[in-house]
């Protein structure tokens, strides 16, 4: 099944991505979190609407998009625990 992305290009294609439809769902990109290139092509972590995290990579070589959803937890900083809770 191909991945469908609507994304942004200005002076190259999938500069950013917007949107996406992913096992049927189409996702609103929120924020795009972390942006970096491979030897294959661009990748984004984004953040959805829902607020899921995703990893988009497009292949330039294939012209393909490709998606894994990601589980994203936050852990508490020690800093901001009060002073008994700090070991």
């Amino acid at each position: 099944m191909e991945l469908m992305v609507e994304c942004y290009s200005g002076h190259t294609y999938a500069q950013e991505p917007r949107a996406f439809v992913w096992q049927g769902e189409r996702y609103v990109v929120e924020a795009v979190k972390r942006a970096w290139r491979a030897p294959e092509g661009p990748h984004f972590l984004v953040r959805t609407d829902e607020g899921g995290f995703f990893e988009l990579a497009y292949n330039e070589a294939k012209g393909v998009w490709s998606a894994r959803k990601r589980w994203i937890t936050a852990t508490p900083c020690v800093n901001n625990l009060p002073k008994e809770d700090q070991r």
